[in-house]
C-alpha cells in the first residue's frame, strides 16, 4: 500500500507514538514527491524542538548497548523523563530493512509509556548513521521527548557523525578490550565525553576495574579542548553498579556546559546545512543531462590522466 505522507501535527505535538512515528516515516521517505511535505512539517515544528538532552551512545558489538539503554531509560523514566531511542540498525542486503529490531532487544524499554523506539535502517549513509537522524531527532523533541538517543550501529565512521549531532558521546567497552580495538581506541577516546566499561559484574569486575584504570590512563595522555574532561567509570546494567555515579556525571557535565553546548549546536546545524548544501548540488548535477554528460567526459579525463580533478570538477561545474 503507498504511503500517505499525510501526519496529525497536533496528535505529535500530544506525544502520539504513532504520528511521530508516522513523520519519521516521513522525512526518511526516499520518495521525492514526500520531501516538500517533509520539509513543510520540519518547518511548522521547528519552534518546538532544541529542548532534550541529545545523548550519542556506541559501542562494539556484543558490549551490551541495548541492555544499557533499556536499563538507563527504565531509570530515566522514573525520574519523570520521556526517552526517545533512534537505533540505527545494520541494514538487510535483501531488501534494505533493519535487521536487528531494537524493540525486541529492548522489550521492557518498547512497552514503557514514556518510551520511543525506532529502528532505522542505515543503509549506505555515512559509517551507518541514517540520513535522516537529524530530522528524527527534532521530531522527538517536538513530541515532548525530554532525552533523545542516538545508538549507532557499531565502532567506525558513524561515532563521527553522531558526535556532531548530540550534546554527549558515550562509548560502551568491554572489559579486558584486547589489541583488536588498539586501532580504533584514540579516536574514540578524542570523540567521546564519557568512556563507560560494562559487564562489570561477577567475575569480570576486577578485569572491567582494570580496563577501567587503562582508560584513565589513556585519557589522561590526551588534550582535551573545552570545560569537560572525558570520565571513565565502569558499570554494571544488570546489577546497576555504577548507575548512580554515571547519572550524577551526566547531569555534571550538562550543567556546566550550558553555553558551550549551546555553541555547539549552532556549529552542528551549520555543519548540517554544509552538508545539505553538498547533497543537493550532487543532486542538481546528476539531475540536469547536461551536467551529466561533462560530469563522464571528466571522470574519463580523469581516469585517463589527462585532466586532474580540480579542473575536471570545475568543467562540471563551468560549462
Amino acid at each position: 500500500m503507498p504511503f500517505n505522507p499525510t501526519v496529525d501535527i497536533d496528535a505529535l505535538r500530544a506525544g502520539n507514538r504513532r504520528a511521530l512515528a508516522r513523520a519519521i516515516t516521513l522525512v526518511e521517505s526516499q520518495n521525492p514527491a514526500h520531501r516538500p511535505a517533509a520539509n513543510a512539517l520540519l518547518d511548522s515544528l521547528m519552534p518546538y524542538t532544541g529542548t532534550s538532552t541529545r545523548l550519542g551512545i556506541s559501542g562494539v558489538p556484543g558490549v551490551g548497548k541495548s541492555t544499557f539503554i533499556e536499563t538507563f531509560g527504565l531509570r530515566a523514566i522514573e525520574r519523570g523523563q520521556r526517552v526517545a531511542v533512534l537505533a540505527v540498525d545494520p541494514s538487510s542486503p535483501v531488501n534494505g530493512g533493519s535487521i536487528l529490531g531494537d524493540k525486541t532487544r529492548m522489550e521492557s524499554l518498547s512497552r514503557a509509556d514514556g518510551a520511543f523506539i525506532r529502528p532505522s535502517p542505515a543503509g549506505d549513509s555515512l559509517g551507518g548513521v541514517a540520513q535522516r537522524t537529524r530530522e528524527a531527532i527534532l521530531l522527538c523533541e517536538a513530541a515532548g521527548y525530554d532525552q533523545v538517543w542516538v545508538e549507532t550501529v557499531g565502532v567506525g565512521q558513524s561515532e563521527h557523525a553522531v558526535a556532531n549531532m548530540t550534546d554527549a558521546f558515550m562509548v560502551l567497552m568491554q572489559p579486558g578490550a584486547g589489541d583488536e580495538l588498539q586501532g580504533i581506541k584514540k579516536g574514540i577516546l578524542e570523540l567521546a565525553d564519557f568512556i563507560v566499561v560494562n559487564k562489570a559484574d561477577g567475575d569480570a569486575t576486577l578485569l572491567a576495574e582494570a580496563s577501567r584504570r587503562h582508560y584513565q590512563n589513556a585519557v589522561n595522555l590526551l588534550t582535551h579542548n573545552g570545560f569537560w574532561q572525558p570520565q571513565v567509570l565502569s558499570i554494571s546494567a544488570v546489577t546497576f553498579n555504577g548507575l548512580d555515579t554515571l547519572e550524577g556525571q551526566l547531569q555534571d557535565y550538562l550543567r556546566l556546559g550550558s553555553k558551550s553546548l549551546a555553541a555547539r549546536r549552532t556549529g552542528q546545524n551549520l555543519s548540517w546545512l554544509e552538508e545539505q548544501l553538498r547533497t543537493l548540488a550532487w543532486q542538481a548535477i546528476t539531475q540536469d543531462p547536461d551536467a551529466v554528460t561533462r560530469y563522464q567526459r571528466a571522470r574519463e579525463a580523469v581516469m585517463n590522466g589527462t585532466m586532474a580533478p580540480i579542473p575536471a570538477a570545475m568543467s562540471v561545474l563551468q560549462p
